[in-house]
């Protein structure tokens, strides 16, 4: 019940039509603190309302009108093996594209330092600089030649363009999509 009472309170501060926060502020749950909501339904007696947390990559991306949020962890894990805890989960694409890495690290890497290398010739040919859009349109085509071959990628690709802030999400099977924020993880 306290779940379904926070998200009701999430979504009034949101207008329908563009999900874009309709003050200055994004709203936040209510409550005293996040951390103490979620230690509440992790522990719940409830087994309906139990949430079990599995370890994995996490990344954030919310786009607002002057600019775009990327957050991500740093922690590369190997099955329960803990391989790292520096890893940069932020690809810089170009300077104004950024793509997150979600999946296998060695897949994200390639496909996203591919993706900066077709950027590049574009910005060649072209003589201007490519739109978030198109940039994540490129890593899509790219990626769906693959489908169904094992890629293990779920990927942001953010940034500025002339149209204003961009926020993409791209898969390994292909599928791509926007919208105002995303959590994607592994």
């Amino acid at each position: 019940m306290a779940l379904a009472a926070a998200y009701s309170t999430l979504d009034q501060g949101f207008s329908s039509d563009t999900m874009m926060p309709s003050g200055e502020d994004f709203t936040f749950l209510p409550g005293a603190d996040p951390a103490s909501l979620v230690e509440e339904f992790q522990n719940s007696s409830s087994v309906d309302n139990r949430i079990k947390f599995n370890a994995g990559t996490t990344t954030l991306g919310f786009k607002f009108k002057h600019g775009v949020i990327i957050a991500v962890d740093s922690r590369a894990t190997a099955g329960s093996y803990i391989a790292s805890q520096t890893v940069k989960k932020v690809i810089e694409i170009n300077p104004y594209l950024l793509g997150t890495m979600a999946g296998g690290a060695a897949d994200c890497s390639f496909w996203e330092r591919l993706l900066a290398k077709q950027c590049r010739i574009y910005e060649l040919r072209n003589r201007e600089r490519i739109s978030v859009a198109a940039a994540s349109k490129i890593l899509s085509n790219m990626v769906y030649q693959y489908k169904g071959m094992g890629l293990s990628m779920g990927t942001m690709i953010c940034g500025w363009d002339k149209r204003g802030p961009g926020l993409y999400y791209v898969d390994s099977d292909g599928q791509r999509t926007t919208n105002y924020m995303f959590s994607v993880g592994s």
